[in-house]
């Protein structure tokens, strides 16, 4: 415990941001932001107000960790922005996580229900319709965690109808997260998929730096500058683009 680096992580892919600072697996304080307020108004004073509750000061963060997405694309531009400005001119190492993986392990470590299931896969919405999805075995994002390279999911991370998700799991799947409100709203056939019920489990700040202290331990740190969002989907701007080089008619914006 004394060895392990003060570890400062941050989720904000999703309406719901919250900040969490871990020392180890000891969570040393957490802050969660759920008025929907723009996170670009609440995400540094819930990092300033969190810091002077545990006594620390921006100076005493030894890493960072972040959750890249998929997301809301606004709301993961804000969290980059945030811990590149927080780390720069600095050698502190920023761990990325995926915001899908840190949704299936809250998930995971929220319900007992979830780890006796085949496989959990975790769900936001990605609008349209369609929903961002990645699924894993739960032994693998269990207690003994092991570094990213050794974590596979069973099903990649991607934007998948509820059709094509249905088809693409095991019977006894559970569905956790946003998205399974989607699924259950859609007229597909889910087959044997168990539909995780409201309140719906969230990727959060906690699970984000526990899988980043994980990665960390592993040299999986790297410089805040290589920071790029996981976004799954084009941007509106590169579909606009890519329709202008079509021919075709400018589509419906996205919704931020």
């Amino acid at each position: 415990m004394s060895d392990a680096p003060l570890l400062l992580a941050v989720e904000s892919a999703t309406a719901r941001a919250s900040v969490a600072v871990l020392h180890g697996d000891h969570v040393l304080g957490r802050r969660d932001d759920r008025t929907g307020q723009h996170h670009s108004e609440t995400l540094l004073p819930m990092l300033d107000a969190l810091l002077a509750e545990i006594g620390a000061e921006l100076a005493d963060v030894e890493a960072f960790a972040i959750s890249i997405g998929p997301g809301a694309f606004t709301s993961l531009r804000i969290g980059l922005a945030t811990v590149k400005g927080l780390a720069f001119a600095s050698d502190r190492p920023v761990v990325a996580v995926p915001t899908l993986e840190a949704l299936a392990f809250s998930a995971l470590h929220g319900d007992p229900a979830n780890v006796s299931a085949p496989a959990v896969v975790a769900t936001l919405d990605a609008r349209r319709g369609e929903v961002y999805a990645a699924a894993w075995q739960p032994e693998v994002l269990g207690s003994d965690l092991a570094p990213a390279m050794d974590r596979p999911a069973l099903l990649a991370p991607g934007v998948y109808t509820p059709e094509a998700l249905a088809r693409s799991l095991p019977a006894g799947t559970r569905v956790v997260g946003e998205g399974a409100s989607i699924l259950a709203a859609s007229e597909s056939d889910l087959g044997a998929l168990q539909l995780e019920g409201l309140p719906h489990s969230m990727p959060d700040a906690v699970a984000v730096g526990r899988i980043a202290r994980c990665d960390l331990a592993a040299g999986l740190g790297g410089p805040a500058a290589d920071l790029v969002p996981l976004y799954l989907r084009l941007t509106q701007a590169e579909e606009e683009r890519k329709r202008a080089a079509q021919g075709r008619a400018p589509g419906p914006p996205h919704p931020l």
